[in-house]
Formats: structure tokens, sequence, C-alpha cells
């Protein structure tokens, strides 16, 4: 299945089913609201399945992914991974940093959950001295979770993909990282794609756990990272059963498996400023690259093999923003 939610006037939006091309979509009538849904996921399924059913047979009207809101526009919470080893061992050679001590543990870190931004929404940020950055990534979103479960049942407890843009501000990041108290300034709102996908929708290409897809990025027009979801070092359900280690997790939690990247990197390209400015740093001795100005755009989308669109994209415009 796959789900969006439309502007309603009400915080959380009102959720809309959507063809599996993206053409056309419908409310709802089993629930109003993702939360909602996602609360009740087992007892909703079967009614879900059908009006989806009844969608792809010719149902609904026109879809425009541009109008939708984020899937979930604010979550319960947001737990953030860091699961693809060349971008941690790119950034640690580029900056001479010690490898992270984690005990065989994902990397992961609770992130502002009270705002995903839509797919095509501007970005407002308060200063491009701060080093604005892009980070694609893939999601998922759980059901309720109890503690202590472990990788193999934590599968069943993904009911649904996203595609997120986890926006960083780099000259901020460090500076709280030394403190020991976790990033505030450095990590404004994210953005999530308009649509979000139960697993099925993948067929081969949710293997693992994981999303075998290319995450097609453009920056201001131009291709500027083209890397496979394939090679998280540990899959979304190890990521899952982390997070529920010592405390059940609440329906509607939202993990991200931090900046997709590859080992051949340089051939398929980046998905963040941050990681391309590193390889110069190794190459050359210092970066070339900027980071993003006001004006500037970046465009995320993922897509199947046969070309069947999956999350719809994010393309956004940074903005200046603030008081």
């Amino acid at each position: 299945m796959k789900f969006a939610t439309l502007p309603d006037g009400s915080k959380d939006g009102r959720l809309h089913l959507v063809s599996r091309d993206l053409s056309r979509c419908a409310p709802t009538k089993a629930s109003t609201t993702l939360q909602a849904a996602l609360e009740e996921w087992e007892a909703l399924a079967p009614a879900l399945e059908a009006e989806y059913g009844a969608l792809n047979a010719g149902g609904g009207v026109a879809f425009d992914p541009a109008a939708a809101l984020a899937p979930l526009p604010r979550a319960w919470q947001w737990l953030d991974g860091s699961a693809f080893a060349a971008h941690a061992e790119l950034m640690m050679q580029a900056f001479k940093a010690a490898p992270i001590d984690s005990q065989g543990k994902p990397l992961m870190y609770q992130g502002m959950s009270h705002e995903f931004l839509a797919g095509a929404e501007d970005v407002p940020l308060p200063s491009e001295d701060d080093w604005i950055d892009f980070e694609g990534e893939f999601g998922i979103i759980t059901d309720a979770v109890p503690m202590g479960v472990s990788a193999a049942e934590a599968r069943r407890h993904i009911r649904l993909l996203v595609q997120i843009n986890d926006w960083s501000l780099r000259r901020i990041a460090p500076v709280e990282m030394r403190t020991g108290f976790g990033w505030i300034h450095a990590k404004p709102a994210s953005s999530m794609a308009p649509v979000a996908v139960t697993p099925d929708e993948l067929g081969p290409a949710w293997a693992e756990a994981r999303i075998a897809l290319d995450l097609l990025i453009d920056w201001n027009g131009a291709r500027f990272g083209a890397a496979n979801g394939v090679d998280m070092g540990c899959g979304f359900d190890d990521l899952v059963a982390h997070a529920a280690y010592s405390r059940k997790l609440v329906a509607g939690t939202v993990i991200g498996s931090g900046t997709v990247a590859n080992q051949n990197y340089r051939e398929v390209g980046s998905s963040c400023i941050a990681e391309r400015r590193g390889m110069e740093i190794v190459d050359h001795g210092a970066p070339r690259t900027p980071f993003m100005a006001f004006g500037d755009r970046v465009r995320m989308e993922a897509v199947l093999p046969d070309g069947t669109p999956l999350f719809g994209a994010i393309d956004q415009r940074v903005v200046k923003g603030g008081a």
C-alpha cells in the first residue's frame, strides 16, 4: 500500500491512499490519520488493503505530490542511525577523527520529531554561515514495539518505508557533539517525501530489511549522487531492536538509516555535501565544494527498477528563515 497525507486544516492532515503509479489518491475510510492507522494497524490493514485495491482498479482523483504534507507531519519519536560504514570511514579519514567505540552496537541519536517538512516545502534556515547541508536517507515507521524485541521479531513491526532529507548545519555540529549532550541547533526539522509505502511494494528491493534502491540526488539540477541503500552495515530490523533494548517504541516511531553511502562513492557520488568535501580533502588536501546557499534546490527520488515511482520526490529550496 502507498499512503499520503493531504492538508485539511489540522496539524495531522487527512490520510489518503495513493495508487501504485502515484497518479491517483482517495481519502481512507478506515482511518483519518496515519498515526491512528499505525496504532491499530493489524485491525485496520484488511480494510485498507481493500480500499487500495479499489483505488488501483481505477478509483480516486488525481494525486499531486507537491500538495502533500509529510506522510507523518509530526511523530512521537524520530531516531536516526548511521548505518553506512562507507560514510563513517570517509569522514574519519578526511577529518582525522578517532574511530567511534560503539561496542558493536548501531550508532543512533534521538532528534526533533514534532515536525517533518513536506517534500515540496521551502526550508527556512537562519544563516548560510551555518554550512547548510542535505542528507539523503531511507527510513521506516513502526507500529508499537515491545521492549527487548529481537531483530527477527522487529521486522514485523516495520510497517512503512519512507525517504528522508535529514538537514544538517555542519558548522554547528562539531561544537554540539563535543558537549556530549547531542544536537539541538545543528539539526533543524527533517523533510519527508510525500508517500510512505508498505515493504511489499518494493518486491525484491526490500532485502534483509534494507532498501536496495539508488537514491538519486540532484543539487541545482545537476546529479550529485546515486548511492544504493543495500550497503547498510545493519538492517532496519537491527536498528529497531537496538532502539527497543530498554524501552518500548510507540506506534509512529520513525527510524532513519543515516546518509546513504557506498564504498565506490567516487563512482556513484554522495548523498550529502560533507561527504563530497571529505573526498576532496583526501584527494586534494582541502575541500572545494561549497555548502548550500539560499535559493539552492535539492531533489531526491528513488524508483523501482521498472520505473515505478516509489515515494515521490523531495524537491526543496533553501530560504532565509527566522525573525
